[in-house]
C-alpha cells in the first residue's frame, strides 16, 4: 500500500446514462496536483477529466465505446508524480496520458512515457517539454517562448529599454528564465538585472531593492502562486512605481485573490479564456470558451480557470485523434495526434506536426492588464 494519499476517479459516466456499452471502456489516465503547493493549477483540472469524461459518454463515447479517465494526485511531489505515472502505465494500461500539471514534475516522466511508447500530454509550459521534440510528449499550454514574446512586444511599444528578471528557482522559472534570457538579448533590451527567490519564500523585498536599485524600466516577474502575489504585495508596500509584469503561471483568479490590491495594473499574457466576453464574435475559439465556460460553471458552481483549460485541450485533442486514427491505441494516438491541424480549443488553435508537439503560436495570447479585480484585454 502506497504511503501517501492517491486520488483516484474513475467515473463511469457510461453507467449513469442508461446506456447499454458493448465494448470495453477506453481508459485514459492523468496525474494531477490537485493539492499541495500547486493545487491552484490540478483542482480545475481534476474537475475538468471529471466533466468531460460525463460531456463524451453521454454523446455516445468515442467510436462507440465509454471512456474512463484514472486520475491520481502527486500532491505537487515529483518522485510521487513518477509513481503515479508508472502506476497508470504498469496496472492501469493507460493508452495515453494526460498532464501532469508542474513542468518540473513533467519532465521528471517524459522518458517514463516514452519508453513504454504511450503518448503523454503534459499541461505544463515549460519550452523543454517539446522541444527537442520527443515522439511521444505533446503539451496544450502556451509556451513560455510566446508569453515572453508577447511581453517584450508590449515592453517595446512602451518605451522599456532596461529590463530585470524575478524567477521562481523550480523547473518552471528557470525554463521561463532560459527564454526570456535569450529574447531579451535578441530583441534588443538590456538586462539590468536578474534576480532569482524560492518557491517557499514569503518576502522579496531584498531582490525588488536590488532592482530598483540597477535603473530597470520594468519588472518581468515568472512564477505560480504564491510567489509572484508576494512580489506584487512587497512592490505596493515600498512603493515601488516600477511596471510589473507576470508570466502566463498566474492567469488565474486565485493570484488576483493572493495579491489583492496590489494586482492593480499588473501586466500579463493570458488565454482568451480570462475574457471570454472580450472575444469578438466569429473567432474560432469563441464558441469552445463559452461551452466550457458554461458547463464547468454549471458543474462545480464556479469558472474554469486557464489551467482546467489545459485539461480540456488534452481531452478534446486526444479525441480528436482517435476520432482520427478510428482506434484506441497508443501509437495510433501518437500518429494521429501529430496530423492534427486548426483544431480549436480553449488555450488556442492547435495544429501539431512532426516538428511542433506544443502546435500553437503567440496568437493564442492577449496581453491584459488587472483593473478592479479583473482582467482588462489591452489593445
Amino acid at each position: 500500500m502506497l504511503g501517501w494519499r492517491w486520488l483516484v476517479v474513475i467515473v463511469m459516466g457510461w453507467v449513469g446514462t442508461g446506456l447499454a456499452w458493448a465494448a470495453e471502456p477506453i481508459v485514459f489516465g492523468a496525474v494531477v496536483s490537485a493539492t499541495g503547493p500547486a493545487a491552484f493549477l490540478g483542482e480545475p483540472q481534476k474537475n475538468t477529466f471529471l466533466l468531460l469524461e460525463e460531456e463524451i459518454n453521454a454523446a455516445g463515447g468515442l467510436d462507440g465505446r465509454p471512456i474512463t479517465i484514472v486520475v491520481y494526485d502527486d500532491e505537487s511531489d515529483v518522485n510521487k508524480c513518477v509513481l503515479a505515472v508508472r502506476r497508470l502505465l504498469d496496472q492501469d494500461k493507460v493508452v495515453a496520458i494526460f498532464g501532469p500539471s508542474l513542468s518540473g514534475n513533467t519532465l521528471a516522466v517524459t522518458k517514463v512515457a516514452a519508453a513504454a511508447r504511450v503518448p503523454l500530454i503534459s499541461m505544463a509550459a515549460a519550452e523543454k517539454i517539446v522541444r527537442p521534440v520527443d515522439p511521444w510528449v505533446f503539451n496544450t499550454p502556451q509556451l513560455d517562448r510566446h508569453a515572453g514574446i508577447t511581453i517584450l512586444q508590449h515592453a517595446k511599444a512602451a518605451g522599456h529599454k532596461r529590463l530585470a528578471l524575478l524567477t521562481v528557482s523550480d523547473g518552471y522559472g528557470q525554463a521561463g528564465r532560459q527564454v526570456l534570457q535569450e529574447l531579451i538579448s535578441a530583441q534588443g533590451f538590456s538586462l539590468v538585472a536578474d534576480e532569482v527567490y524560492g518557491p517557499k519564500d514569503t518576502d522579496m523585498t531584498a531582490q525588488l531593492t536590488k532592482i530598483v536599485g540597477a535603473g530597470a524600466d520594468a519588472l518581468i516577474c515568472w512564477g505560480t502562486n504564491p510567489g509572484p502575489a508576494v512580489v506584487a504585495r512587497n512592490r505596493m508596500q515600498l512603493g515601488l512605481s516600477i511596471p510589473l509584469y507576470m508570466s502566463h503561471g498566474v492567469a488565474s483568479p486565485k493570484f488576483i485573490e493572493l495579491a489583492g490590491p496590489a494586482a492593480e495594473g499588473i501586466l500579463l499574457p493570458a488565454g482568451r479564456l480570462v475574457a471570454v466576453d472580450q472575444v469578438p464574435d466569429g473567432h474560432p475559439q469563441k464558441a469552445v470558451l463559452q461551452a466550457y465556460v458554461a458547463a464547468y460553471t454549471k458543474r462545480f458552481g464556479m469558472p474554469p480557470s486557464s489551467f482546467g483549460g489545459y485539461a480540456h485541450d488534452a481531452v478534446r485533442l486526444v479525441a480528436a485523434a482517435v476520432r482520427k486514427a478510428g482506434v484506441a491505441e497508443p501509437a495510433a494516438i501518437r500518429d494521429a495526434l501529430e496530423n492534427l491541424q486548426n483544431v480549436a480549443g480553449v488555450s488556442g488553435i492547435y495544429s501539431y506536426s512532426a516538428d511542433n508537439h506544443n502546435g500553437l503560436d503567440a496568437s493564442a495570447f492577449l496581453m491584459v492588464s488587472i483593473q478592479g479585480s479583473t482582467w482588462k484585454v489591452l489593445p
